[in-house]
């Protein structure tokens, strides 16, 4: 039987006060404690003013009814609003090709809230999306934080500056004749490092006339010396991954590591190393660097106590994105609990980019980012059909 979502609008006085918005839900999933049967979700300026069951709900207030309600979801690491829909050159800005190590490339500059991918992934309920440089250079440069409403980047962005993105692996020696090999990877990253050190000590000089120039290749590799941000590393292979935590470890900075496809092989090197992961989509192909990726990789590592974020990824064909709602549901069915691929796409990512007090659940002040559904969200049937971003409906209807 066809599942079917209710929406009710009353309108009290002449108009709806804009942002004021009442939610009734068969379940409410809050992420951060347990699931609430029949309850109320109240939204003003913005923010989530209440949850719970038997709320008042105030004069004036737009009532949806609902059968499951959700918070945003969070992509921890997409290519969306950077590589465009159409697939052509003029929309491709995720990789720059004329050099390997360009960490000075910065995200806001090219990213686009109007493109259309951000439109679809908004539609299946994705309200914040980590995005930048893409996978295939030794640093392709750095990442960002933006809500997926319209606007400008000035408007919908959460913080400019997130991680640095950088790859190891097969993907870098075929984009570039330098680095060839693994070895050759490492090594030219090092010197990179060791450069940066260098800077970091001369600009602390305290005769100012010793102090080099402003080097925007330095200036960010020091923040994540620093450990003002993190290193988003695409690892896949074990090898490369082990790659990875060496240099986290000699360098002393802050590793994120992005694809992981063999890293249910390396648990307790990547837990004495506390290295955060970002899984690939579950339903990606097995082949390169990622043919021993397993599809119970996030129950796998989830149940070694490793919290996982599952991202949507980039797709080098059309249609360009994956739907990481799809992604944690094909999780679920390998292994992982619902609670827990819920977790994978809300408060899982919202801690691994630090945005945990405003978004990832659904609690009392935190921005009212919230997806409504006409039944269990990882059933394929299942309809998105109404999306709010910061208190305003940016989707609504179950098509």
């Amino acid at each position: 039987m066809k599942k079917i979502i209710t929406i009710i609008v009353l309108l009290f006085g002449s108009a709806t006060l804009q942002g004021q918005i009442a939610i009734k839900a068969e379940t409410i999933y809050t992420v951060s404690g347990s699931p609430i049967k029949n309850g109320i979700v109240l939204v003003k300026d913005g923010k989530i003013e209440n949850v719970g069951k038997g709320l008042t709900i105030p004069e004036g207030y737009k009532i949806f009814e609902t059968k499951v309600l959700s918070p945003g979801l969070i992509d921890a690491k997409t290519l969306v609003g950077i590589s465009g829909s159409l697939n052509i050159p003029t929309d491709q800005d995720q990789l720059d090709k004329t050099s390997p190590i360009q960490p000075e490339l910065r995200a806001i500059d090219a990213y686009n809230p109007e493109e259309n991918l951000v439109k679809v992934v908004r539609d299946y309920g994705i309200t914040t999306i980590h995005t930048g440089h893409g996978v295939g250079a030794l640093v392709s440069g750095q990442t960002m934080i933006a809500k997926t409403k319209a606007g400008t980047v000035e408007t919908v962005i959460i913080h400019p500056l997130s991680m640095l993105a950088m790859t190891l692996g097969p993907s870098v020696s075929s984009n570039f004749t330098s680095p060839g090999t693994k070895a050759k990877q490492i090594a030219m990253i090092r010197t990179e490092f060791i450069k940066a050190q260098f800077y970091q000590k001369k600009q602390s000089d305290s005769d100012t006339s010793k102090r080099p120039a402003a080097d925007l290749k330095m200036d960010v590799l020091v923040k994540l010396l620093k450990g003002e941000i993190k290193a988003l590393i695409t690892a896949n292979s074990s090898n490369d991954i082990m790659g990875a935590i060496r240099l986290a470890k000699e360098f002393n900075f802050k590793l994120v590591i992005n694809g992981a496809a063999e890293a249910y092989r390396l648990i307790p090197e990547i837990k004495a190393a506390k290295a955060e992961i970002v899984l690939h989509a579950t339903m990606a192909r097995n082949g390169g660097d990622m043919v021993n990726m397993n599809r119970e990789s996030a129950a796998i590592l989830t149940a070694a106590g490793i919290p996982v974020s599952i991202e949507s990824g980039f797709e080098a064909y059309v249609p360009k994105t994956r739907i990481i709602l799809f992604e944690a549901g094909q999780a679920m069915a390998h292994g992982l609990s619902f609670d827990e691929a819920l977790k994978t796409i809300t408060l899982n990512p919202a801690r691994l980019l630090g945005i945990e007090k405003r978004v990832g659940s659904i609690e009392r002040g935190k921005d009212a980012d919230l997806v409504l559904y006409d039944g269990d969200p990882f059933e394929y049937l299942t309809k998105v059909c109404v999306v709010i971003i910061d208190g305003v409906v940016v989707k609504e209807g179950c098509k």
